[in-house]
């Protein structure tokens, strides 16, 4: 009993390719057989600016970004090793040696 099963398991595993090659048609010769295809476009959203707690300054932000007197604006006063730094209308508290955004605060 064992046998017929594993020959009957063994020939339906070999027949099952054959079943699928067989149902595949081939176009006629001389015409040409358009396939619709689906393209799907990826959008890539680039924000400039977006200043967030958490977020790195690249290098091209850190050269335009202009040290201030956080005095002059009544910030308060940055922790050792922190400095304050205006970019566009932004008031951003930055780390000095890893250029991570602690606070950001807007300009009025």
């Amino acid at each position: 009993m064992r046998k017929i099963f594993a020959v009957l398991l063994a020939a339906s595993v070999l027949a099952s390719p054959l079943a699928a090659a067989a149902q595949v048609k081939p176009a006629p010769a001389g015409k040409q057989v358009v396939v619709p295809k689906e393209t799907v476009k990826k959008r890539v959203v680039v924000r400039k600016g977006g200043w967030v707690k958490g977020r790195r300054l690249s290098p091209s932000d850190r050269r335009r970004a202009a040290e201030i007197d956080y005095r002059a604006y009544r910030l308060s006063t940055p922790p050792s090793g922190y400095h304050w730094v205006r970019i566009n209308n932004n008031f951003l508290l930055v780390g000095i040696t890893s250029g991570l955004i602690s606070k950001v605060r807007e300009a009025r």
